[in-house]
């Protein structure tokens, strides 16, 4: 810009005039600018607010600044195909800075060796997967509420998640006897996550009671919604759907009322479907049931089989899972029995989408079955107890230590939930254009 165009913007043609007015215009630019940094958390799509989401790390480490919601450009990327990359930051909290950590899953505590196991994270091959971020997190979820339905792998995954928000506030304990189910809320967020325990999906009900659960044959009515969790769930903004380990044991199959099958019954007259037209048929009359709720508007996510890492012998005839490293990727492939329950979930899946979208209902795949196939070294084994503790299962590879690789699921859920957001932006526009 020319000099005479300066003084054209001051309306002032004498040089000497020029100074003292070019330093107000540097003072009332930086006031501007200091009240946009301080103001800027109440801002959704700032510039500032993008950039600083970008920078995730630096973000990450000072805790008492928020970080925005996302822009609402979309890169497609397929955040679950990838690789475990080194994390020397990790682990987010330890077993002494929170207390929602199950004792089975307290690994440190119970005196495993190595730590390595929890510094790692998920790099997908496309793009960036961020480190979790509880600001951001509660952010989107204010004013909401979550609910985690299936077996204790579920229980797993909330108490993993609380730990990493506990950074940001310690939730209270609401549950009560009027509900079903645990319940926690963040007061500051007006937020509540909720577990219901429902291994089967379905109702179901221990033949012989005074029978050990983890050998007992279950009764199962596929055709029969699970009423403590179907009947509570309407409320809820997010579910996150799961079930898995519960159906490798013995079950008999009912429908209107009547025995059909079983699994590993032994019994006379009575065919063995094996387990999985039970596991199907559950995720069939799981998703059946929030899609028939009359005033369920909550966005489903399944969350695909966790794998069990039992090496030298199955879980109750002393196999275990004493790895301290992930497999890379294309080293470890799913096998038969479970890349079998994964197939179900996705077909399954697939039926229930399309059902749910006529309905205007969102169902979406949380599909960490292949990053946690990448995880033996993950799992309590025998350090999820004393070892002079006489537990059920002395080496657990099937639930995951905390803090550990079930923490990434939460960046994930955080990933899955910015991109909600972003749809819901370009939906509202698209509404807008079409009126």
């Amino acid at each position: 810009m020319k000099f005479q165009d300066i003084e054209h913007l001051f309306g002032n043609k004498n040089p000497k005039q020029i100074i003292p007015k070019v330093t107000l215009l540097v003072i009332f630019t930086i006031f501007i600018f200091s009240v946009t940094l301080l103001s800027y958390p109440f801002f959704g799509s700032s510039l500032l607010k993008i950039k600083k989401t970008k920078q995730s790390s630096s973000a990450y480490d000072d805790l008492n600044e928020p970080t925005s919601l996302p822009s609402t450009s979309v890169k497609k990327c397929n955040i679950f195909n990838g690789e475990w990359v080194s994390n020397p930051k990790a682990p987010y909290y330890t077993n002494r800075t929170c207390r929602a950590i199950h004792e089975h899953q307290n690994c440190m505590k119970h005196g495993r060796p190595d730590s390595e196991f929890m510094k790692w994270r998920w790099k997908p091959n496309e793009c960036e997967l961020p480190i979790f971020n509880p600001f951001q997190f509660l952010e989107i979820v204010r004013g909401k509420s979550m609910a985690f339905v299936g077996d204790s792998v579920s229980r797993n995954q909330m108490q993993s998640m609380i730990c990493l928000l506990s950074r940001v506030e310690w939730p209270i304990d609401v549950s009560n006897s009027n509900t079903t189910g645990i319940r926690w809320k963040f007061p500051s967020y007006n937020f509540t996550l909720a577990t219901f325990w429902t291994p089967h999906l379905v109702r179901a009900n221990q033949a012989d009671s005074n029978g050990s659960s983890h050998n007992g044959v279950f009764n199962l009515y596929l055709d029969e919604f699970d009423e403590k969790w179907t009947s509570q769930i309407e409320e809820f903004d997010y579910v996150i759907l799961n079930g898995g380990h519960w159906f490798f044991g013995p079950m008999m199959f009912y429908e209107k009322q009547k025995v059909v099958g079983c699994h590993h019954c032994l019994l006379e007259n009575v065919t063995d479907l094996t387990m999985y037209y039970g596991y199907r048929k559950a995720f069939r009359n799981a998703f059946k049931a929030l899609n028939s709720l009359e005033n369920y508007k909550g966005v489903t996510f399944l969350r695909t089989f966790s794998p069990s890492h039992f090496e030298n012998g199955l879980w109750n005839e002393g196999g275990n899972c004493e790895r301290t490293k992930p497999f890379r990727s294309g080293e470890v492939h799913l096998e038969a029995m479970f890349l079998e329950l994964y197939k179900i979930q996705l077909e399954e899946f697939k039926i229930a989408e399309k059902e749910a979208r006529k309905r205007g209902l969102k169902l979406r795949l949380f599909d960490i079955t292949q990053a946690m196939l990448m995880r033996p070294d993950g799992h309590p084994s025998r350090y999820g107890h004393w070892p002079h503790e006489n537990v059920t299962m002395y080496n657990d590879c099937v639930h995951w230590c905390l803090p550990g690789p079930i923490d990434t699921w939460s960046d994930f859920l955080l990933e899955m939930l910015k991109m909600e957001s972003v749809r819901s932006i370009h939906g509202k526009r698209f509404h807008l254009q079409t009126n």
